[in-house]
């Protein structure tokens, strides 16, 4: 059969067709393309004729609606009144904060643990193996319930609040401390902050040139925190100080005046941050330990101390282990942050489930939370990927 094939014009030609592995290979993507262009039309036509059955206009000119529903935690203006598009926008802006907040405390505290899982003392050392061991084994809705429900709700009532320094005050209503009221001319402040931050960065960045060349180290710690303090100073003394302080005042049944955290965040950005914090410490422990030994051997025959060798030598060569994983647990924070919705607080899920049980508007929803959602962990890795080559070890 084989010699017939062979025989016959363009039969050897047509079976070195068939067994070519890259004709084989598009023929196969192309029928993978059509076979998921046809799930895709069915979808679509599907959904359509569902929407079309129910009477549900499609589109996103409900945004402009009224929202006729109020939210109680809001970084900027809102009522009853605002359209669907600005709750929408609240939501958002509550979910960049819970994460923002969340994935600082969480690498403040993960570091520190990671750290301390390494130390010669035993005691910190088992303390901080048994803080991971406990949160990185438990769901953190667990650990926000917690929080919120065996914590902060047990917490005295208003007429018997916890009086904290500098005039703050805890109790079951949440977190109260001063509120600065800003007068005429405090722009000043704002640019004299901007300012210290900028000047910090050209003195970090000269320093390190500096130290690269002759080895010379240079307080860049305490000069940045001189400029990022003294000019907001400088700044306010200039306008005249045009600043008061609204102290929180307590009350028989309430708490009047300052600035109030709500329990609902507190625990969410509590759990979410302790929760974090367990996983980044073992990211930390394993990059300090993918660093060679011989590194710790070097620092200590040049006379350097444990603490000057691992912020100089240990870390940054720790750090191009470390920042990949790390990317992934701030991903994870903000995604986690959809869990508010458990214990009421208006994050971006919140307010769209609200949005959608009110408009029936399923879809739109879906879509506004994927871009939304993509876009913060798309810009978060943006980010990352800039540190970590930023971070990256080069050769002298």
């Amino acid at each position: 059969m084989a010699l017939q094939d062979a025989a016959r014009p363009g039969g050897s030609e047509r079976a070195s067709w068939f067994y070519d592995p890259k004709v084989r290979g598009i023929v196969f993507q192309l029928v993978l393309l059509a076979v998921l262009a046809l799930c895709l039309w069915w979808i679509v036509d599907n959904t359509i004729e569902n929407l079309r059955r129910s009477n549900i206009s499609t589109g996103f000119a409900f945004l402009r609606g009224r929202s006729g529903f109020d939210i109680s935690d809001r970084l900027i203006d809102y009522s009853s009144d605002s359209t669907y598009g600005r709750a929408l926008v609240v939501g958002m802006l509550n979910t960049v904060l819970v994460a923002a907040s969340g994935i600082v405390t969480a690498t403040i505290l993960g570091f520190l643990i990671g750290v301390l899982r390494l130390s010669n003392n035993w005691l910190l050392r088992k303390l901080a193996t048994v803080y991971v061991e406990i949160f990185r084994n438990i769901p953190p809705l667990l650990v926000i319930f917690f929080l919120y429900v065996g914590v902060l709700s047990l917490l005295p009532l208003p007429r018997d609040s916890y009086v904290l320094p500098f005039g703050s005050y805890l109790n079951s209503r949440g977190f109260y401390f001063p509120r600065f009221v800003w007068g005429d001319g405090s722009w000043l402040v704002a640019a004299g902050l901007g300012l210290g931050v900028v000047f910090s960065y050209f003195v970090a960045r000269w320093a390190r040139a500096r130290q690269m060349a002759t080895g010379q180290q240079f307080p860049v710690f305490r000069t940045s925190v001189l400029l990022i303090l003294g000019l907001p100073l400088l700044g306010l003394a200039a306008a005249g100080f045009p600043l008061t302080i609204d102290f929180p005042q307590a009350g028989t049944f309430n708490m009047t005046g300052g600035f109030n955290v709500k329990p609902e965040f507190m625990s969410l950005y509590l759990a979410l941050s302790i929760y974090t914090a367990a996983f980044i410490a073992e990211i930390v422990r394993a990059g300090i330990q993918g660093v060679p030994r011989g590194q710790t051997e070097a620092y200590s025959a040049l006379g350097l101390r444990p603490r000057q060798g691992m912020r100089l030598v240990v870390i940054p060569q720790a750090m191009r282990i470390i920042i990949p994983p790390l990317t992934s647990q701030y991903l994870n924070l903000t995604k986690n942050s959809s869990l508010a919705v458990a214990i009421g607080f208006p994050d971006l899920y919140a307010i769209g489930g609200t949005i959608l049980n009110q408009t029936g508007q399923a879809i739109e929803i879906v879509v506004i939370f994927g871009v939304i959602y993509l876009s913060i962990s798309l810009l978060t890795s943006l980010f990352m990927n800039w540190f970590n080559a930023k971070m990256a070890l080069r050769e002298r």
